[in-house]
Order: structure tokens, then sequence, then C-alpha cells
């Protein structure tokens, strides 16, 4: 591809550069060759910019370019994910049942279906159209899902688990596993209480590796539209997760957790039960919250507190045996 054509397409602008360089693949910005496009959005790499063998830099609309050959966008991250795009051939799967696939008279299932090996799909399943079910994907029975189901190795829905459209399972996802209920008997037994809700994706939810959305005791476990789920991550039972909110690798929310629109939480931050996080809030990695967070919040630490507050409190933390000794020497010093 052009140079003038990956420009156009990006809607970047190009500077510095002929437009019949021809752009042949992407790469990042230590690894990229001639012929490779990249991208930088931070200025302190400015003089990695200046030394890689790239053909084009993708950059902010403000970033030093000196003499490079650059393309100019208002998101270069983004510009450079659809850059990836362009250039990756993801592979193909033809519509098909394989031999070994195991369907269920009753379910219905949509055109141009890719049903994989040993895939297992029970009765009463709804599947919308242009599914891909790769190996060993097991559907319970009563599931429904939407159109450009996509689900990867492993892959498990629940019974009675409702699905949107574009949502995409990665290898070894459950939704709607049990969640963790018990009650204690008179006897100091743990009794399990019936997990009887089912777990809800609306469209473009993406689960990746190894996580779990369980299944609720009553009511449902929801995660609305946009929603990503990064590996290793717990949601638990009856919680629910906002639009387009991230809750990145091994977070974890426990039952009936409220978590709002556009939040982050970042790797390992843990969420007690019944807690509220409101809209746009950002959770560091590791923050432990058992409390109620405003929208807009910016929280790190355990027990949560402000983000500006906990970076005084950690820088202060390292100088606390000097000051400690500089207490004692001065208790020395007043008379008794």
């Amino acid at each position: 591809m052009k140079l003038s054509q990956l420009a156009d397409t990006l809607e970047a602008r190009l500077e510095n550069g002929s437009p019949d360089t021809e752009i042949t693949g992407v790469a990042g910005i230590e690894e990229a060759q001639a012929g490779q496009i990249t991208f930088i959005a931070n200025p302190k790499y400015a003089s990695a910019a200046r030394t890689t063998r790239a053909s084009a830099v993708i950059v902010a609309a403000d970033f030093p370019s000196g003499n490079r050959t650059v393309l100019r966008s208002s998101n270069p991250y983004l510009a450079f994910a659809r850059a990836i795009e362009l250039f990756y051939e993801a592979p193909r799967y033809t519509p098909g049942v394989h031999a070994t696939a195991i369907i269920h008279p009753s379910a219905s299932i949509g055109p141009n279906a890719h049903i994989g090996p040993y895939v297992v799909i029970d009765r009463d399943v709804v599947i919308g159209a242009n599914a891909t079910l790769l190996a060993h994907v097991v559907i319970y029975p009563g599931a429904s899902i939407g159109d450009h189901f996509f689900a990867h190795a492993h892959a498990v829905v629940r019974e009675h688990c409702r699905l949107g459209d574009h949502v995409i399972l990665q290898n070894g996802v459950v939704i709607g596993a049990d969640g963790f209920g018990f009650a204690k008997d008179d006897s100091g037994h743990w009794h399990k209480i019936v997990q009887s809700g089912p777990a809800v994706l609306e469209d473009h939810v993406e689960v990746q590796a190894n996580a779990c959305v369980d299944r609720a005791s009553i009511g449902e476990t929801h995660i609305a539209k946009g929603a990503k789920i990064d590996n290793l991550v717990q949601v638990g039972h009856g919680s629910r997760v906002g639009e387009n909110s991230l809750l990145c690798a091994q977070a974890g929310l426990a039952g009936s957790t409220e978590v709002g629109k556009n939040v982050i939480l970042a790797g390992q931050v843990g969420v007690a039960g019944h807690c509220k996080i409101g809209d746009g809030v950002i959770a560091t990695a590791q923050t432990g919250i058992p409390n109620d967070v405003p929208a807009g919040a910016v929280v790190s630490g355990y027990p949560a507190i402000d983000n500006k507050l906990w970076l005084r409190c950690s820088a202060a933390f390292h100088r606390l045996p000097e000051l400690m000794k500089a207490i004692r020497t001065a208790a020395k010093k007043v008379p008794e």
C-alpha cells in the first residue's frame, strides 16, 4: 500500500515523505524496518522517532517531527490500531459444521456459522448469523446469543445466559458459572445457594482469556454494551458493569458490585461486595476498594484514597525510619 493511500485510509496528514513510498507492514518503534510504519504518542520518546528505521511514524498533531516522514493524526494510537487491521491477515473460518460437533435438534443457529471440532450446543440454544465457534466450545441449554458471535477454543456459555451481537469470548472464558454463594446452617456447614439468575452480555462486549462472569443467585449479572474484560478477571454474581468500562487483568468484583460507565479498573484491583463505582472512575493497579467511589474519582492504595494523596503518602513511606529517628532524638532533648 502506498503511503498516500495509507494516510487517506487512516485520515492522517502526510508530512516530509514521498506519497509513493510502499508500506508493507507495521512494527514497534524499535523493531521497525524500511517499508514498515510505526507510531509514537508520547513526546518523551522523540529520540526513538529520530532513530527508528521505519519508513513513516504515526504521531499526534503537535509532535515535533523534525525531518522524519510522519502521518499526523488526532488519535495516533487508534490510527495505529487501524493500520494493524489493514496489514494483519486473520485466520478465516469457512461456514460449516465439523463432523465431531454435537448440536441438539432443538437448537437454532443462523446462517454462515462455523462450528468447529467437538463443539457442543445443547437444547433450546439460539445463536444468530455469522457465528464462529472454535474447538471444544460448549453452549449450555437455553442460552441465547446474537449475531457475529466469536468463541475461541474452550469457551463456555452456561444455561439461560444471554449474549448480544458482536460478542467475543477468548480461550477458556466461562460465562454464567455459579456465583460463590453459601449460607451456613445451624450445624456449621455451608449450604449452597442456588444461582438461578443468568449472566447477560450486551453488544460488543469482549471477555479475554480465562476470565469468569458468574451467574446470579437471583436477578442477573449484567455487562453493558462495549465493556471489555481482560484475562483472569472475576465478575462476581449479581454485579453490573457499565458501558465502555475496562476491567484489566486479575481485577475482581465481589458479588453485587455496581460499576458505572467508562470506568477503568487497572490490574489486580479488588472491589468489595455491594460497592458502587461511579461513572468515569479510574482505580490504579492493585487498588483495594472497600467502599463506594464517587463519579470521576481517581483512586489508589488500600483502602482506596485519592490518587494524589496516595502518591504523597507513598513518597513519605520510605522516609518513615529517618522521621522516627528524628522524633526519638528530639524527644530525648525535651526536659522531663
